[in-house]
């Protein structure tokens, strides 16, 4: 199966997949080589899982800026006179 770019998944796989690349380098199994390219492998997914929380924060930002908008209190009709 091919390994999908990291840049290319969802943060949920992406921690799915960190998370048993985690396990298997702390059991300890695993060749230098081995545990070298899972440690690159995880290097990316963190990247790429920050990369999209990241833009997950700028778009909250992006949407309270709007509902600060919408949430401008009215003049009642005492002010307006």
């Amino acid at each position: 199966m091919a390994t999908k770019k990291p840049e290319n998944m969802d943060f949920e796989s992406a921690l799915a997949e960190l998370e048993n690349l985690v396990n298997q380098l702390e059991e300890g199994d695993l060749s230098l080589e081995q545990s070298l390219k899972s440690f690159e492998r995880g290097v990316q997914l963190v990247r790429a899982g920050q990369q999209r929380l990241s833009q997950a924060e700028q778009q909250v930002q992006i949407l309270l800026q709007q509902d600060d908008e919408r949430l401008t209190p009215f003049a009642t009709l005492s002010e307006e006179q």
